[in-house]
């Protein structure tokens, strides 16, 4: 089945999967192929026909036991070649087959690797550095296809300097953060077992720090409060264009949850807030900002790189 897989994805697509700078690839309904490699833009790098592309689909679901129809029209799962994010769909919903794979990362970079290739500057690297090691709750903003999950693995990495005795629980949907600290368990969501859920679990294993890939429901609550009582120091992320906008829509999130302000424990559990952003010269932190709090109807923020 692996081989018959290797085969469907071709050459081409094996190779980009084996390219560490490769973040991920995609099919649009046209049969063109794309690519959007670290530092640099979309571009297409070929073309897969649509034939080639429901076997592959066909491929992919049955190592998963799973299918992929007209009535679902859908797929979601790991690339079992490597790990990789595979989401597929195929008409009605489209026009033609379409697939997405979101790479894992290879390639652990450093925050001084982020300094050096000019994503951050060294004033916010410091920042960063030291938000870590007193214990500071960060949340990671940004936009679709931003780095964010690059960067939060960044952030792991430099935790794994400053804290290594620590014990950590990562709860995520898919298999995209890597930790080095020998100390730390990996939740995994599924279709019976969701983010709130695996956050109470989460209370019970113990941890120091507690990071989320990526908060996007009611659980946000569970964890600003899981934050704010007694596990200080960790990170999660969410979908956001700047630090204000973030914390805006984690009070979306928790109205999901609850109707009660809750503007002063979000204030009181967010510490840092660091937001990346794709610009015309690439990707780049565009703020790492300290919350003090929320007066007069809005967040205090205050310039942590100074």
């Amino acid at each position: 089945m692996i081989e018959k897989l290797r085969r469907e994805l071709g050459t081409l697509i094996c190779g980009l999967l084996e390219d560490r700078d490769v973040i991920e690839i995609m099919l649009n309904p046209d049969g063109t192929l794309w690519v959007d490699r670290l530092g640099g833009d979309m571009a297409p790098v070929g073309f897969m026909s649509a034939m080639r592309a429901e076997s592959l689909m066909g491929t992919v679901a049955a190592v998963f036991r799973t299918t992929i129809t007209r009535e679902r029209p859908f797929l979601e799962c790991e690339l079992p070649l490597d790990g990789s994010r595979f989401e597929a769909l195929i008409p009605p919903i489209v026009a033609a087959p379409t697939f997405t794979i979101r790479r894992r990362a290879v390639k652990v970079y450093s925050l001084s690797d982020y300094v050096s290739s000019g994503v951050m500057t060294a004033p916010q690297c410091v920042a960063i550095e030291g938000a870590i090691r007193d214990r500071r709750n960060i949340l990671v903003v940004g936009g679709t296809t931003t780095g964010k999950t690059t960067l939060t693995n960044a952030l792991l990495r430099s935790i794994a300097e400053a804290a290594p005795d620590q014990r950590l629980v990562i709860i995520e949907d898919t298999p995209e953060l890597q930790c080095e600290i020998e100390n730390h368990v990996m939740l995994r969501t599924s279709p019976h077992v969701d983010q709130l859920m695996c956050l109470k679990l989460t209370m019970r294993l113990r941890p120091d720090r507690i990071c989320l890939g990526e908060v996007r429901g009611p659980e946000a609550l569970a964890l600003l409060k899981a934050w704010n009582t007694g596990h200080p120091g960790g990170i999660c992320t969410v979908h956001a264009n700047s630090a204000r906008a973030g914390l805006i829509r984690i009070e979306q999130l928790i109205a999901e949850a609850t109707q009660a302000p809750m503007q002063a424990l979000i204030s009181e559990a967010v510490d840092v807030i660091v937001s990346i952003a794709k610009t015309a010269e690439g990707r780049r932190i565009q703020e790492v900002v300290n919350v003090h709090g929320y007066v007069g109807g809005r967040y205090v923020f205050e310039n942590a790189e100074i």
